[in-house]
């Protein structure tokens, strides 16, 4: 997160709940976004749990420690087992900053699809070959599945949970946003192509999908979402100002 505060950190993350709960992304109270604390090592701010997305503020969000537990001194609720993801993915990804896992309807039906996201579109191939899959294994999150998830995900982008939902991480709370919304609409044009086409939509070579993703990413030094989250802030109804 480089030279980040926590006040930006919050009103970033406060944002993309917002954010997600306007475009329906939101499942009532479950789900999770998750970003490092600046400075704070092991630290992660989360939601309260029993808050829509449309409420979280950056001052009702929770820090916790890698293991879920409350780890500010509010006593808030939060949900451990939800954060179960997070936790493991965080303490193995160092530059996962932020984790974003979401039950969007166009994810989950991605997420039944045996064949993947195929790069059947543009935002598709910035994707091309950076996503992990994680077969779906009950509700509960045990030990030796955290292990085989962060296994699946190893440096990649994001995950296809399987019979599940998506999710992304990123260096900042921008970057994840934005491939989870590159990863929305390339679900939602690969299930409408595969209906209008009889399941057999055009796709492009794996040596177009590859060029296309390196010039996409160039040199990888600048997250993805660098260009669009000041827009997507800007969008908001209420625009979050962090505290100095």
């Amino acid at each position: 997160m480089g030279s980040e505060s926590e006040s930006i950190v919050r009103r970033d993350l406060a944002a993309a709940y917002r954010l997600a709960a306007r475009r329906g992304w939101d499942d009532t109270v479950w789900t999770h976004i998750s970003a490092s604390v600046p400075g704070e090592p092991g630290r992660y701010l989360l939601n309260r749990f029993g808050l829509r997305f449309a409420e979280i503020a950056p001052e009702n969000l929770v820090k916790v420690d890698v293991a879920g537990r409350v780890a500010d001194g509010s006593g808030a609720p939060v949900n451990p087992s939800g954060f179960a993801i997070h936790g493991c993915i965080h303490a193995a990804r160092p530059d996962a900053h932020c984790v974003l896992h979401l039950h969007t309807p166009w994810g989950q039906a991605l997420a039944a699809m045996p064949q993947g996201l195929m790069p059947c579109s543009q935002p598709a191939m910035r994707l091309f070959r950076r996503l992990g899959r994680h077969p779906y294994e009950g509700l509960a999150f045990t030990a030796d599945e955290q292990r085989r998830l962060v296994l699946a995900l190893g440096n990649l982008d994001g995950l296809i949970l399987e019979n599940h939902g998506i999710l992304t991480v990123g260096r900042t709370v921008a970057e994840a946003f934005v491939l989870m919304m590159l990863i929305e609409r390339a679900a939602q044009v690969q299930a409408r192509a595969m209906a209008a086409t009889g399941g057999k939509p055009l796709v492009a070579s794996d040596e177009v999908a590859e060029r296309t993703y390196r010039q996409w990413v160039g040199d990888g030094r600048t997250p993805e979402g660098a260009d669009e989250w000041p827009a997507l802030l800007r969008s908001l109804d209420d625009p979050i100002s962090p505290k100095p």
